[in-house]
């Protein structure tokens, strides 16, 4: 009879066990007590969504399935998070045996925490409304978010005995003392589905070090020595820290961090021997990771260092790392923001085998990291992480997870008035109350800025296309040059086209040529980087040049950027025109120029210069690939005065007898910044009369018009005109200027 059944299920498809391949969970799925399985797999098993699975790696760990995506079809793979690997005792490529298992519904769950904490009244209904529906057993891990603080916890005991599911029938008690059994480690706790953005580095530090620790074999047969080291080189903040411990982690090793503050001793010989004392521990506890961070401030350049000290801890170092017998079962990770900084010696293969750049996020990247820190925190409905995601540019990890922290802070902030700070308890209605949104985001983004930015970012006033009146050919063309290679990339590329790098904006004083800056850079949700001319000069020799290039650096760093040069010819100047000076102004030119077309392309950097001299700058600055396009911003002619005036009277009391249209017309050749002045002028008059004046009238305005005026006279109209047409508007040039993107907009 039990071979009939047997058969049956056999011949029907449905079998009882499968090897599967363990790879890392989706963000969305970390910490809910989930896997993923393809549907071919489940159908094998004969499981639905909603089931329950017990995974079998070196221990047993349960989870409810989930169908997984059409990508993994075929892979014969099961997505889990770090909580279940570490339950299973499974790393990623691990085979693990996953069946299907019947589990009783808990009556009660004992929990204990894996550090000291303090609970207050009613945290144990918080805490099983965070686990309902999750399946443990004895031993099992589980973590509890509050406010995007993640508290671990250890399963201790359960009613009925083995795997069981949490309900809302299920009493919870919570023990206050830490798991006592809990073996003292130095492994890290965090995974890889910690690390958001970081994928491909992801990829190449576990070929480079959690292979050769987990399968030395692998290295042995094909005959090759493992690598001994991994340089992570990146701006602060990017992770490097955080990506050496999640790889200890998941590769089982003992994680040694080295300070370099820590090792140092005022005794001669000391500070190697703490060195080698790391090394040496690190080699007994294999497999083992020591993390050196900021490396560049105990292994510099050993002829640029000011002291005999590092000069020894430079030779220690290198010596440690070439005798380093337990090859594969010990790797040192180091970090630092600075790589030329470190003496060349190390960076050579044998010592540090692997570099590994890790770079500000992108998009994809950020949105990652903000599902990881918004991941235990109670979200309203409204927060939009995608609108978060676009509008960060420049923001790294530890930027990101500011703002969440910050946003979680408003939240408190807001609910303080509720809170009675003399209880020592919060009661649990104003736990279940607290809920991030959108608001508090959006107040967190005033206050948190990109800190790859800090030294230079300066903040874009809100400055709209709306803001601006008339100029209507002048945005279009601010738009094709900016906003659309910033925001619609792929069309570019689809197109087989390079994008403009650089904008020129020149015309007479006060037509909007900083405001038009300033418009571009809010409009196109870029970081913004002004720089005014006079401020890059020093009197000391190579200073000028190197603001120039930190500038570029820090703009290639955080991008998508404007970098907007403000009255750029007083540091662009045409070379040879300043006969017998210090010719600093030469270098910076050449700098400025290189930074622009050099061999390191300023990608997603774009220039935007504004001059009132065009005719001083350098040409070499004008040609193609450099400031592409070339814009005059004229005088406004009579529509465009009228769309100004309506703009600067947009909150102004106006009598009925002010007619800006006519105004417009009485006031030829007047600039933006002039038509400002005439209205203010008008309503401090109407002041002047009456303190409680409640309109301006039209007479206010004509008054005004005979004290303001006209700050751009005709002959220089003329020679704006001029140089409009030798900058190719003349007849016999239009065809060329159609081809270099100058315009003359009359």
């Amino acid at each position: 009879m039990i071979i009939i059944i047997i058969t049956y299920i056999y011949n029907i498809g449905v079998i009882f066990m499968v090897e599967l391949i363990v790879a890392e969970a989706y963000q969305g799925d970390v910490g809910k007590g989930i896997v993923r399985i393809d549907p071919i797999t489940m159908e094998k098993l004969g499981l639905k969504s909603g089931d329950v699975v017990e995974i079998e790696g070196k221990s047993k760990a349960y989870a409810t399935v989930w169908r997984g995506y059409l990508e993994d079809q075929g892979k014969n793979i099961i997505r889990m998070d770090g909580i279940l690997r570490q339950n299973a005792k499974a790393g990623i490529g691990d085979k693990v045996k996953v069946k299907k298992a019947e589990v009783k519904d808990a009556t009660k769950i004992v929990l204990a925490p894996m550090q000291a904490v303090r609970f207050s009244g009613g945290f144990e209904d918080y805490v099983k409304s965070r686990l309902a529906g999750q399946v443990v057993s004895k031993g099992s891990r589980v973590v509890i978010g509050v406010l995007g603080t993640a508290f671990p916890f250890i399963v201790v005991g359960t009613t009925p005995k083995g795997a069981v599911k949490i309900t809302e029938y299920t009493t919870v008690e919570l023990k206050t003392e830490p798991v006592s059994e809990l073996k003292e480690t130095k492994i890290p706790d965090i995974s890889y589905e910690d690390i958001g953005g970081l994928r491909e580095e992801v990829k190449k530090i576990r070929e480079m070090v959690e292979l050769p620790m987990r399968y030395p074999e692998l290295f042995d047969k094909l005959g090759i020595e493992p690598p001994k080291g991994v340089l992570l080189a990146g701006p602060p903040g990017t992770g490097k820290t955080l990506l050496a411990k999640a790889v200890a982690n998941e590769a089982g090793a003992n994680f040694y961090t080295i300070n370099g503050p820590e090792i140092m001793s005022k005794y001669v010989g000391e500070t190697e021997e703490n060195l080698r004392k790391i090394f040496e521990e690190a080699e007994e506890e294999s497999p083992s990771i020591v993390f050196i961070d900021e490396i560049d401030a105990i292994a510099p350049k050993r002829d640029e260092a000011s002291g005999e000290v590092e000069r020894r801890m430079v030779a220690q170092l290198l010596t440690l790392m070439d005798g380093l017998e337990s090859r594969g079962q010990v790797v040192v990770i180091a970090a630092t923001n600075r790589p030329d900084a470190l003496d060349p010696a190390l960076r050579r293969p044998g010592r540090f085998d692997r570099e590994i750049t890790i770079g500000v996020p992108d998009r994809k990247g950020r949105k990652e990291i903000l599902q990881i820190h918004t991941r235990n925190m109670p979200l309203a409905e409204d927060v939009d992480l995608d609108y978060l995601a676009d509008v960060t540019h420049g923001f790294v990890g530890a930027d990101l997870a500011a703002l969440c922290k910050e946003a979680a802070m408003k939240t408190l902030r807001r609910l303080l008035p509720d809170i009675d700070l003399e209880k020592e308890e919060i009661p649990k209605e104003i736990l279940d109350k607290i809920e991030v949104t959108m608001q508090d985001f959006k107040e967190a983004l005033k206050e948190v800025e990109p800190s790859a930015l800090r030294e230079v970012l300066v903040e874009v006033p809100n400055v709209k296309w709306d803001d601006i009146g008339g100029l209507e050919e002048v945005k279009q063309d601010l738009k094709e040059a900016v906003e659309w290679p910033l925001k619609y990339k792929e069309v570019f590329e689809k197109m087989g086209i390079r994008p403009p790098k650089g904008v020129l904006l020149f015309g007479p004083p006060g037509t909007g040529k900083t405001l038009l800056a300033k418009a571009v850079a809010n409009e196109s949700q870029a970081n913004f980087i002004s720089v005014k001319g006079p401020e890059i000069f020093s009197k000391w020799v190579g200073e000028s040049e190197k603001a120039i290039r930190e500038i570029f650096r820090k703009a290639r760093q955080a991008a998508p950027t404007v970098v907007f040069f403000d009255e750029i010819d007083s540091i662009a100047p045409r070379r040879g025109s300043d006969i017998g000076g210090s010719g600093v102004a030469e270098k910076v030119v050449n700098q400025l120029l290189t930074e622009l077309d050099g061999l390191e392309e300023p990608k997603d950097v774009v220039i935007i210069a504004a001059t009132n001299r065009p005719d001083i700058l350098d040409p070499a600055l004008l040609r193609p690939g450099r400031l592409d396009r070339i814009v005059l911003v004229p005088v406004p002619d009579k529509k465009a005065r009228y769309e100004i005036l309506k703009v600067h009277t947009k909150k102004m009391p106006l009598a009925e007898d002010v007619d800006l249209k006519k105004l417009a017309e009485k006031t030829e050749g007047y600039t933006g910044a002039d038509l400002e002045a005439v209205c203010r002028e008008a309503a401090m008059i109407a002041l002047r009369e009456n303190l409680k004046a409640e309109k301006v009238e039209l007479r206010h305005f004509e008054e005004a018009l005979k004290k303001v005026r006209p700050s751009v006279k005709k002959e220089e109209m003329n020679l704006y005109k001029k140089l409009a047409e030798e900058y190719g508007r003349s007849p016999e040039a239009e065809t060329h200027s159609k081809k270099r993107g100058i315009f003359w907009i009359p």
